[in-house]
């Protein structure tokens, strides 16, 4: 899946989204990036994503963790998928969902540690305070 993101554009009397392609790991390890990430699936249906988290995973992958807005069959309101950032053919980075379990499972297992430190973080902070 190759990403593409919507920019708001302003002309005289309206203003319209329009889609621009951008390059997929600037829009991912961006932290102040709160917009969807807009990527297009094998048969070229739009599918719309909420960013999670990025998870580098393994000797040199990374990983990323995204939660659907678009309603696909299968999957939860409140789930998320796991997709390996890999490199085309033209060296551009695009995402592959992963498909081994064991791996997927890791992913999210180390986005869950990854939550738990800045939890302990944020509640040491408080005490220091105290």
């Amino acid at each position: 899946m190759s990403a593409v993101k919507k920019t708001n554009v302003k002309n005289q009397e309206e203003e319209k989204e329009e889609i621009v392609k951008v390059n997929l790991l600037d829009v991912l390890l961006d932290e102040d990036n709160t917009a969807p990430i807009y990527m297009r699936d094998e048969s070229g249906r739009q599918l719309k994503f909420e960013q999670v988290a990025v998870i580098p995973y393994g000797e040199d992958d990374l990983y990323c963790i995204l939660k659907p807005i678009t309603k696909l069959p299968g999957i939860a309101d409140d789930e998320a998928i796991v997709f390996r950032v890999e490199e085309d053919e033209n060296g551009e980075a695009i995402l592959r969902v992963e498909d081994k379990e064991d791996v997927a499972i890791a992913v999210f297992d180390q986005y869950y540690d990854l939550i738990e430190d800045a939890e302990g973080e944020k509640n040491k902070g408080k005490k220091d305070k105290k």
